[in-house]
């Protein structure tokens, strides 16, 4: 008999992996059942997936209860719905880009009904999770990863990397080194452009030279100079990360100047561009900055 699997949060990451799991399930003999706040969202991943829509009360019964949602605080109210109803033994595993001390009050407000919880944050976007090629850093008991380890279906790479709140520390740091090489770059290219060099040649012997990063080589030429923007990953998400960050970075009383500088850039791009934009579109505040467009 396979297991029950339950994925909360249908959104542009969470559809994808959740779709990954039903597929799983379908081979395997298990079950996995979707809730998402807007019911005929689940219904769709349902018709087009093959698991199961429930209400929120319908998840109590799984063995592994999946959350991927825009914050913490999101998952606070998750649990404040569900932790009197999941049985003893549960795994709660949170994908979620969260935050350490929340991960770490959530796992010991989780242990009080016997449920263990997994803090595993996903990287790789939008395009990492359709493939089912994600990488999950994982904080929490390495046995209870070890458990649930097989029901990652939409990763490629799942490591551990510590105990509760590791992942999410990962995660925010990781997501602060993005936002730290999107923005230098795109400095240097602002003035590049005021010099009057060609872009897209200069991006061409960087991304073959000692500068290149994943922001020059697959951020910058794809969305920035051909002025496209995708949404995909939120700037205000990532102005969240970088505060964590931060956070982070305080919490173990670390120096990390360029972090620190890179939250309050990302949060002004946030503030002046707006949060719901592709997190390139940061770019737009060093190109009103420098009185110059990149392309």
């Amino acid at each position: 008999m396979g297991k029950t699997l339950a994925f909360l949060g249908l959104g542009a990451m969470g559809w994808p992996m959740a779709g990954h799991l039903a597929r799983r399930a379908g081979e395997t003999g298990g079950h996995t059942l979707v809730w998402n706040r807007t019911r005929e969202k689940a219904g769709a991943h349902a018709r087009e997936f093959g698991s199961e829509a429930v209400e929120l009360s319908g998840v109590a019964g799984a063995d592994v209860v999946f959350t991927c949602l825009p914050t913490s605080a999101e998952v606070d109210g998750m649990l404040g719905e569900l932790e009197g109803t999941l049985r003893p033994g549960t795994i709660w595993v949170d994908c979620t880009s969260g935050h350490p001390e929340a991960a770490r009050r959530q796992a010991e407000r989780l242990s009080e009904r016997g449920v263990t919880f997994l803090d595993a944050p996903v990287s790789g976007g939008t395009a990492g999770a359709r493939a089912g090629r994600l990488t999950v850093m994982v904080g929490g008991d390495a046995g209870a990863l070890n458990a649930v380890r097989d029901d990652f279906a939409f990763a490629g790479t799942v490591v551990h990397v510590g105990g509760v709140g590791a992942g999410f520390a990962v995660k925010a740091v990781n997501n602060a080194l993005l936002a730290v090489t999107l923005w230098a770059t795109g400095e240097g290219l602002a003035a590049l452009a005021r010099g009057g060099v060609n872009l897209g040649a200069a991006l061409e012997v960087i991304n073959a030279s000692s500068g290149r990063s994943n922001a020059s080589q697959n951020l910058i030429g794809q969305r920035v100079l051909t002025r496209e923007f995708p949404a995909t990953f939120g700037l205000g998400l990532l102005a969240k990360d970088a505060g964590i960050a931060a956070d982070v970075v305080r919490g173990a009383g670390a120096s990390a100047p360029v972090l620190m500088q890179v939250e309050a850039l990302t949060r002004a791009a946030a503030t002046l561009i707006g949060p719901e934009v592709d997190h390139t579109a940061a770019l737009r505040l060093i190109e009103r900055m420098n009185a110059v467009e990149l392309r």
